[in-house]
């Protein structure tokens, strides 16, 4: 029990210790001030991931439609907001993409990277929101492992970036996946819209190959960082190498699973089914309730066709 006390206090400490060399800059912001907010939501989020399926077991799905239109097209506007403040702010500060030190003064570039990191931390909270509307949709498959670790760690880790580095290298790899999730929203909210737009949106294994480039870029570019010594807190840089491989193996399991291990049924699906159920065999699985439509209208078809050749033949044979 004496151990445990004198770990808890160290901890105290230590963390006391840390506000010291924390960003003064952003300790009045909100969620800011600490981590208890941070912790709260997440676990919120968590404690919904367990209550909410039990809710909505015995009940009809919320189709949600306008709202995923307009909840999608927002994030993809709130990214695009990040990405170009976070790209001006560095430019005009003459920001270094090899190693790039954070500047805690309040000069006005360097306070617009630190506002629009904070926006970049916000929108990882709002973010929750996709599991919840999958959650209420009952698009229980939808939320995988890779998806809960993605969004609550995310938000989680990215309190402690704003907290002690909001600006600096912390930009570049911010900067990168705002890009790309403005993408990511794009295409979901056009998959929101409904068939007559899923039918174009072939692409979105294509989504998947970025995000995985993208973490290889992220340990390219801090490997870097560490090779010229940047003045930047190396414990983060190694972390942060250690992150970007999980997502690489989670990431390039959801790719080998999704695109990989099922084209082989899906070659073989394709060239047994003809003209309308191959056109929609294309479609990379966007919309599977078309699909499921199409392959239940084949089969309706077919019975009629062997009926009534059934039905000839039996004439013939009574003639």
């Amino acid at each position: 029990m004496e151990i445990v006390t004198h770990l808890i206090n160290d901890t105290i400490e230590f963390y006391k210790w840390t506000l010291t060399i924390a960003d003064k800059r952003v300790e009045k912001w909100p969620l800011m001030d600490n981590p208890l907010p941070t912790l709260a939501i997440s676990t919120s989020y968590l404690l919904f991931l367990w209550l909410g399926p039990k809710y909505m077991k015995n009940r009809e799905p919320f189709q949600l439609r306008k709202t995923l239109i307009v909840y999608n097209f927002s994030m993809v506007f709130l990214n695009f907001f990040i990405f170009k403040e976070l790209f001006m702010a560095a430019r005009a500060a003459r920001y270094s993409y090899i190693c790039q030190p954070v500047d805690y003064s309040d000069d006005p570039n360097e306070v617009r990277v630190a506002g629009a990191l904070w926006w970049y931390f916000i929108s990882k909270g709002i973010e929750y929101l996709d599991t919840v509307f999958f959650i209420l949709r009952k698009k229980f498959n939808q939320v995988t492992f890779l998806h809960v670790y993605h969004h609550c760690t995310m938000f989680t880790l990215w309190w402690i970036g704003i907290k002690w580095v909001a600006g600096g290298q912390s930009f570049f790899g911010a900067h990168m996946n705002a890009m790309i999730h403005v993408l990511m929203y794009l295409y979901y909210g056009l998959a929101s819209c409904g068939p007559k737009i899923q039918k174009y949106l072939w692409w979105k294994k294509y989504l998947t190959i970025i995000q995985m480039i993208q973490f290889h870029v992220t340990i390219g570019h801090t490997a870097l960082s560490l090779y010229v010594n940047c003045d930047f807190p190396h414990w983060m840089h190694y972390s942060l190498i250690c992150y970007a491989i999980t997502f690489i193996i989670l990431f390039g399991n959801f790719y080998y699973q999704t695109y990989r291990r099922q084209q082989p049924a899906r070659r073989d699906a394709a060239s047994s089914k003809a003209g309308k159920a191959l056109s929609n065999g294309t479609l990379n699985g966007l919309s599977k309730a078309a699909n499921g439509a199409v392959l239940m209208s084949s089969k309706d078809e077919k019975p009629q066709e062997n009926s009534g050749r059934r039905k000839r033949k039996g004439r013939a044979k009574r003639d």
